[in-house]
């Protein structure tokens, strides 16, 4: 007995020993996705949290953008002035409107050219929804400047065509009533390809045998789209929602900057061009960063929302 519990132990440590290096292979295997994942980690750290940081931080400072000037600090100041200033009020007003007009072109008018796609087969289908794309691929700049160039008064293609309907148009993107319409119709002329292709994935992964079945049992196309296709887009749908929601603003900027300047009287200004106008015009980088942290926050409680509330909104083939 005395003989056998040290060559007992002896075997448990050796059992011991040669389990102990069955462990790093274990923990290689764990570390291998994180090493992956490392340099994407590495450049959201750089190019995202660390200038949000450097922003938030800002915002508490007076600061006119010269590297010889002192930043003086103000506290909550730059964010009661934000707060407090008209056209603030109006930037926010501008975006709201902004967002709900491009809901039209992000989300109906991409469902109806998608549903009538359908309808045509072959390589026809994907040559007309290739042409509804390629204005998403087009620059902001250039295709604001094609823009004004086609609604120049008098000679522009587009106010000779409404004058010989009798109607007069004028100078669209200087008159306070229509600016916005304007800007509305070229970011919506882009962003309409990218919302039919994002349907079109869509439609092309809910089974065509539902369809099928409801047909057979007497069901018309009206009932098949209403009942089937759109419950099932859901999803799709609740994703193009809060991309318009959250991208608008930046989708508006170039164009914006480029057709109106936020004018004539602020008319066409949304939160991002205001944010600019701080910064850059005003050189105030202390207003410009508290208007940019406020304007994070909001944006993030409506992601937030959204992201909780998309399983109810979205219906799910299970």
């Amino acid at each position: 007995m005395l003989v056998e519990m040290p060559a007992a132990a002896s075997a448990a440590k050796a059992g011991g020993a040669g389990q102990r290096p069955s462990r790093l292979p274990a923990l290689r295997r764990q570390l291998v996705p994180f090493a992956y994942l490392a340099p994407a980690l590495a450049l959201l750290v750089v190019w995202i949290y660390k200038p949000l940081a450097e922003t938030i931080g800002l915002s508490f400072y007076k600061w006119n953008m010269i590297p010889t000037s002192p930043k003086v600090p103000v506290g909550l100041d730059n964010y009661t002035t934000v707060l407090a200033l008209p056209e603030l009020h109006q930037a926010l007003w501008n975006t709201a409107a902004y967002i709900a007009a491009f809901m039209v072109f992000s989300l109906v008018l991409p469902v109806g050219i998608a549903l009538l796609s359908n309808q045509v087969t072959g390589r026809s289908k994907t040559f007309y929804q290739a042409l509804i794309f390629v204005p998403f691929l087009v620059t902001p700049v250039a295709s604001s400047a094609i823009w004004r160039w086609l609604f120049t008064p008098d000679t522009g293609t587009i106010p000779r065509v409404a004058a010989t309907m009798g109607f007069e148009m004028g100078d669209v993107f200087r008159d306070p009533k229509v600016a916005l319409i304007g800007v509305v119709v070229v970011v919506g002329w882009q962003m309409l390809g990218f919302g039919v292709l994002v349907v079109a994935a869509g439609m092309a992964g809910i089974n065509p045998d539902y369809a099928a079945a409801a047909s057979l049992d007497g069901a018309s196309q009206a009932t098949i789209t209403r009942r089937i296709i759109l419950p099932l887009l859901s999803p799709t749908l609740v994703f193009l929602a809060l991309m318009t929601i959250l991208l608008s603003a930046q989708w508006t900027y170039p164009v914006i900057d480029i057709l109106t300047q936020g004018g004539p009287s602020g008319s066409t200004t949304n939160i991002y061009y205001l944010l600019y106008e701080f910064g850059f015009r005003n050189f105030d980088a202390g207003l410009s960063a508290a208007a940019g942290t406020l304007f994070f926050l909001g944006f993030g409680v409506i992601a937030f929302v959204f992201v909780r509330l998309s399983d109810k909104l979205s219906f799910y083939d299970n």
